[in-house]
């Protein structure tokens, strides 16, 4: 198991690292979409996926102003409705915030516990600040600091995201410790001077042959020990 030295604080992607987003997104659609099958489920689950990460390289590109997630998933249930040919506000409300109803994975409650005992821990997503709060509260995520992407209008893997972290942990880059599922966000923060740390999710982003991360770990709990001693 590789032991990460000389850590002051510990930053966590949130969505698909903590919490398990297409789950979430799934029962959502179910539940607006109750006569669907599994495939069409996922058929709805795939249109909203498309139009969130679209959205996201228009922004990145700058052919579009910043708009936050909660937006972005106001346009992609509307989408759904349309694929799905449902009308009613109040079913097209609630799916709109399925995203703030996320469940954790396992081994995230008891592993963000562990780890708060140790180490001053930061939330860093690109959910909107409101849906943020939202979603920390369901799926009972308790953070020392969770930080929105919003603060800085843009999305991560820019830049400016990951500053936006460094300057709230208040020491050196190489003394922050960037814990992903999504092998594009590590790079981004090893970018920024960030150390690395891939924990293994079934929906991630694995890492290539090419990347050199500080660590792989097969879950949450792998990397507290690794970090803690036990």
């Amino acid at each position: 198991m590789a032991v990460i030295p000389d850590i002051e604080v510990v930053v966590l992607d949130v969505l698909g690292t903590l919490v398990d987003e297409p789950s979430g997104l799934r029962a959502g659609i179910r539940e607006a979409v109750p006569t669907s099958d599994a495939g069409c489920v996922d058929e709805l689950l795939a249109l909203w996926q498309r139009h969130g990460e679209r959205e996201r390289q228009h922004i990145a590109r700058g052919t579009r102003a910043y708009a936050n997630t909660s937006v972005i998933d106001q346009e992609a249930a509307q989408l759904v409705a349309d694929r799905a040919e449902f009308t009613d506000p109040p079913t097209l409300a609630r799916l709109a915030t399925a995203g703030q109803r996320l469940p954790p994975w396992g081994d995230s409650l008891a592993g963000l516990e562990r780890l708060s005992r140790h180490f001053p821990v930061l939330g860093l997503s690109n959910a909107a600040h409101s849906a943020l709060l939202r979603l920390n509260a369901h799926a009972g995520l308790r953070w020392h600091q969770a930080l929105s992407a919003e603060t800085v209008r843009a999305y991560k893997p820019a830049p400016e995201v990951y500053r936006l972290a460094l300057d709230t942990a208040g020491c050196a880059p190489e003394r922050v410790l960037m814990v992903a599922a999504h092998a594009w966000d590590l790079r981004g923060a090893r970018a920024a001077g960030m150390r690395t740390a891939y924990v293994h999710r079934p929906v991630g982003d694995p890492p290539t042959a090419g990347d050199d991360f500080d660590g792989h770990f097969g879950g949450l709990d792998e990397l507290v020990t690794a970090l803690t001693g036990g």
